[in-house]
């Protein structure tokens, strides 16, 4: 080892360009997901109902957004690994498989140390301590977990309630107006769920996993590599959109007005046609002297409401109030 070391070649390669590439690489990437992990804050921004965000929105904006490209680029291979590992590997297996045999192989230990040491193998390797999870740590997982779960439980109803997505998913809608964007978030939300319902009748469902991974990580930087062309295009449609939206008000506007014009002169006519056939009919039986002029003109005047009696302003004090006011004898009743 000590000749090996000493090479020539052995220096040549150690302190080569490739060499020095690689430890710059290496650095950039620790550096890149220690910006990482210090992006983990709680954001300014805040949720139409006034609540903070966790601070896993600003790293997952941070991560999918490609500022840090080694650790979004190491992140997306772990995850589709991840996946394959899952699809293609028996884990579960594996893994009782690898507890049943040290679990054996430490009780064959031990069993054989007393029998013949009077003392077990794997007492000896036995800590003086076992180790526990400091409390501080625990508390910060469950922190963690905390806000990891209220990321995904905020995020699922700011799409449900027609709120503008923050995540990075949804970025290329930045550009439309307050009201394009909550369409398109219930556009994007019934889009999404509807593809996801045809998908898995002929997607299993690590491949529905992978594909939407891969739409979680790629669209960002698509959009980012043209967001010129993209908000460009993105402007023109939410102007569209609102002149359409426009142009619809302004058409049932109309329409209503026009509904409403045609209404009422339909009611001016039928009120005058009825008004002609009660003059009609009040001529005609005057003139067969079914009823005299006066009588028709009072019936007239009648039907317009004009003769019509008051109704009382007091309520009568008894049954036989009536009767008393008339100035009739309210009958006894019999002894």
């Amino acid at each position: 080892m000590d000749s090996v070391a000493n090479s020539q070649t052995y220096q040549n390669l150690r302190d080569g360009p490739m060499a020095d590439k690689a430890r710059n690489e290496a650095n950039q990437t620790r550096s890149e997901f220690s910006n990482l992990a210090a992006s983990r804050q709680t954001p300014d921004q805040q949720t139409a109902t006034g609540q903070n965000l966790t601070h896993y929105h600003s790293m997952f904006y941070n991560l999918l957004s490609w500022q840090n490209p080694r650790a979004t680029a190491i992140s997306y291979a772990v995850i589709v690994l991840s996946i394959f590992a899952c699809r293609y590997v028996p884990i579960a297996h594996y893994g009782l498989r690898l507890t049943w045999m040290v679990l054996g192989i430490t009780a064959a230990a031990e069993i054989v140390g007393r029998m013949i040491f009077d003392q077990g193998f794997s007492s000896k390797l036995r800590p003086k301590k076992y180790y526990t999870i400091p409390r501080e740590t625990l508390e910060s997982m469950m922190e963690d977990t905390e806000q990891l779960i209220n990321f995904f439980v905020i995020e699922f109803q700011r799409i449900v309630f027609a709120e503008n997505v923050y995540a990075t998913i949804a970025v290329s809608l930045q550009a439309l107006y307050t009201q394009a964007h909550a369409i398109a978030d219930y556009l994007q939300a019934f889009a999404t769920t509807l593809l996801t319902y045809f998908l898995i009748k002929v997607t299993p469902a690590w491949g529905l996993t992978l594909l939407f991974t891969t739409v979680a990580y790629f669209v960002p930087l698509v959009y980012i590599s043209n967001r010129e062309l993209i908000d460009h295009h993105l402007n023109n449609a939410g102007n569209l959109i609102n002149q359409q939206t426009q142009q619809v008000r302004d058409m049932a506007s109309q329409h209503t007005s026009k509904a409403m014009e045609v209404g009422q002169n339909t009611f001016k006519d039928y009120s005058s046609r009825a008004q002609e056939m009660m003059g009609q009919a009040k001529g005609k039986a005057v003139e067969k002297n079914y009823v005299s002029g006066e009588t028709a003109d009072k019936a007239e005047s009648a039907v317009k409401g004009e003769q019509f009696p008051e109704a009382p302003r007091t309520e009568p004090e008894g049954p036989d109030s009536h009767a008393a006011e008339a100035g009739e004898a309210v009958p006894m009743p019999a002894q």
